[in-house]
C-alpha cells in the first residue's frame, strides 16, 4: 500500500517538472487597474506661479480609507439658483476696452464672454444709468443748464454712453445674446436734487414721479438699442454721499419712491425688469429690511443688493432668512492698485464667491472690468486705486489682474441656471458647490491657512483625494 502512494506521487512530480521545464509555474501578477481621470482640476496659486490652469493629475473616485478631511457634496439639498458672475462694464471700462485694435479687441470679447475653451464665460453684467466715478466725467441723461427743469424729460438722451458703452455692449450681445444686465444710477440729474450737484444731496420728493418716468425711459431706450435690462437699483450705495457722482437716498425715501412712484410706474408701463434694493454694504441689513418691512412696497421688490467694504457677508443671510421669498445680490467688491495677489485672491475668493454664493446671492460680482495703466479713467473725485481685472496697456496688449481669475473660478464652470447644492465647510478649506444645468458638479474650494491641506472631496459614498497649497483657489468639475 505504501508502495502504490509512492509510486502515484512520484508520478505527480515527474509530469509537474517535465511540462514545465523541470522548474514550478510562477504565477503572472495581476496588473493594477488602469485609472482614467473623472475630475477636471483647474489651480490657481497664491504666488501667481499658475493662474487658472487645468491641471494634469489624475483624480479618480474610490473608497479606500484615508485620515484627511472631507468636503462633502450632496446635489439632494438644493439652494439658490445662479444668475451668473462677472463685473462692472464701467464707461471707463468701456472707453479703454474700446482703444484695443479691432482684432485684439474682438480677441478680449471672446475670452470675456465667449463659450470656446480658452474663455471664462462672463454671465452678468452690471452697468450705470449715466456716469459713474469710473467714467471720465460726471453726467446724466439729462443734463441741461443750471436753473431750467425738465420736467417731461424731452431732452432725455442715450448720447453720452453711445460711443463707448452702448457699441461695446452691442459686440458683447452679439457673442452671448443671453448676458444678464443690471442698471444702476449713480446720481439723477442734478435739477432734480435739492444741492443741484453730481455730488451728494438728495432727490426732491416733487420729482419722484419725473425720475421714476427717467427709469422707464432708459430701460425702452435701451431696449431699442436691443439691449434688455434685467434688473435696476434705485441708487448705486445711497448711504454714501461723497462720491462723484453720488446722491443721498435714506431707507425711508427709497421706500417711498418706489411704492409710490417707481413700481406703480413701472407696472403702469408693463416694465418687467427687476426692482432691486439698497446696493450698499452689509454692515446697515437695516436698511433693506426696513423697505421690505414696508408692505406697500414691498411687492413690487424682487431683492437686495449687497458690497462689503464693511460688515460681515452673513448680513445677506440675514436678509434672506427674514424674508426667504426675496432674492439677494452681491454686486460689488474692488481691488486696489496698491493690493497683493495672494492676499486678494483669498479673501475675495472667500468672501465675494464663495461667501456671497454659501449666502444665498444669486450673483457674485467684482467692481471694473478694466483701466487704463493709470487706473482711470475716473471722474474728478472719484476712485483713483480701483484697480481693474483688465489693464489695458496698448492697442494690442493687456494684462489680467487678480480679479479675473477670482471670477474666473466661478464663471467658467458655472452658468446661468446653475443650482447651489450642499457641501460642508472642513478647517481651511472655504467651499461652494453647484450642480450645472447640464447636469455636471462644480466645488469651488480655496485654502484659507498658510499649509498645504490634504482632503477629501466626498460624493455619493466615493471621494476623490487631492491637495491645495495655502491662499491658492482650486475648481474641481465632474
Amino acid at each position: 500500500m505504501k508502495f502504490f502512494f509512492l509510486v502515484i506521487l512520484t508520478s505527480l512530480v515527474t509530469n509537474c517538472s517535465s511540462s514545465n521545464g523541470g522548474s514550478v509555474p510562477t504565477p503572472t501578477p495581476t496588473p493594477p487597474p488602469i485609472l482614467t481621470n473623472e475630475v477636471d482640476f483647474w489651480l490657481t496659486k497664491a504666488d501667481q506661479s499658475v493662474k487658472l490652469q487645468k491641471q494634469s493629475s489624475i483624480l479618480a473616485f474610490g473608497t479606500t480609507y484615508n485620515i484627511y478631511a472631507n468636503i462633502e457634496v450632496d446635489d439632494s439639498q438644493t439652494f439658490q439658483t445662479i444668475d451668473g458672475f462677472g463685473f462692472t462694464l464701467t464707461g471707463g471700462s468701456a472707453e479703454v476696452i474700446n482703444q484695443l485694435s479691432t482684432a485684439k479687441k474682438q480677441e478680449l470679447l471672446q475670452e470675456l464672454f465667449g463659450s470656446a475653451s480658452n474663455s471664462i464665460s462672463i454671465s452678468y453684467l452690471r452697468i450705470s444709468i449715466g456716469a459713474s466715478d469710473l467714467n471720465s466725467t460726471p453726467f446724466s441723461y439729462d443734463d441741461i443748464p443750471t436753473g431750467q427743469t425738465d420736467v417731461n424729460l424731452t431732452n432725455f438722451s442715450l448720447t453720452p454712453d453711445m460711443t463707448n458703452l452702448i457699441p461695446l455692449l452691442k459686440e458683447i450681445l452679439v457673442i452671448n445674446p443671453n448676458i444678464k444686465i443690471m442698471a444702476t444710477p449713480w446720481s439723477p440729474p442734478v435739477w432734480m436734487k435739492d444741492n443741484n450737484n453730481s455730488i451728494g444731496g438728495s432727490l426732491q420728493p416733487q420729482y419722484y414721479g419725473v425720475y421714476a418716468q427717467y427709469f422707464v425711459k432708459y430701460i425702452q431706450k435701451m431696449k431699442a438699442e436691443g439691449i434688455t435690462i434685467d434688473a435696476i437699483c434705485p441708487q448705486n450705495e445711497p448711504l454714501n454721499p461723497g462720491n462723484n457722482p453720488s446722491m443721498m437716498m435714506a431707507a425711508v425715501q427709497q421706500s417711498t419712491f418706489i411704492k409710490n412712484n417707481l413700481g406703480p410706474v413701472f407696472q403702469t408701463a408693463g416694465i418687467k425688469t427687476k426692482i432691486i434694493i439698497y446696493d450698499h454694504n452689509c454692515d446697515k441689513p437695516d436698511y433693506p429690511l426696513a423697505i421690505l418691512n414696508d408692505a406697500a412696497a414691498n411687492p413690487y421688490i424682487d431683492g437686495s443688493a449687497f458690497h462689503l467694504y464693511g460688515g460681515d457677508i452673513s448680513a445677506l443671510s440675514t436678509v434672506h432668512n427674514t424674508f426667504p421669498n426675496k432674492n439677494v445680490y452681491f454686486t460689488e467688491q474692488w481691488t486696489s492698485s496698491d493690493g497683493n495677489f495672494g492676499a486678494d485672491l483669498k479673501w475675495h475668493t472667500k468672501n465675494v464667491v464663495i461667501g456671497s454664493m454659501r449666502n444665498w446671492s444669486k450673483v457674485a460680482l467684482e467692481w471694473n472690468l478694466a483701466n487704463n495703466t493709470s487706473f482711470g479713467p475716473h471722474t474728478p473725485g472719484g476712485c483713483t486705486q480701483c484697480k481693474g481685472a483688465l489693464t489695458l496697456i496698448s492697442s494690442e496688449n493687456f494684462d489680467r489682474n487678480v480679479s479675473y481669475y477670482i471670477i474666473a473660478h466661478a464663471s467658467k464652470f458655472v452658468p446661468t441656471g446653475s443650482v447651489r447644492i450642499a457641501s460642508n465647510l472642513s478647517g481651511n478649506l472655504n467651499n461652494t458647490a453647484f450642480k450645472t444645468p447640464n447636469g455636471k458638479i462644480v466645488l469651488i474650494v480655496e485654502n484659507d491657512g498658510i499649509n498645504t491641506e490634504l482632503f477629501n472631496i466626498k460624493y455619493n459614498g466615493r471621494w476623490i483625494t487631492t491637495s491645495l497649497e495655502g491662499g491658492s483657489v482650486g475648481t474641481y468639475i465632474w
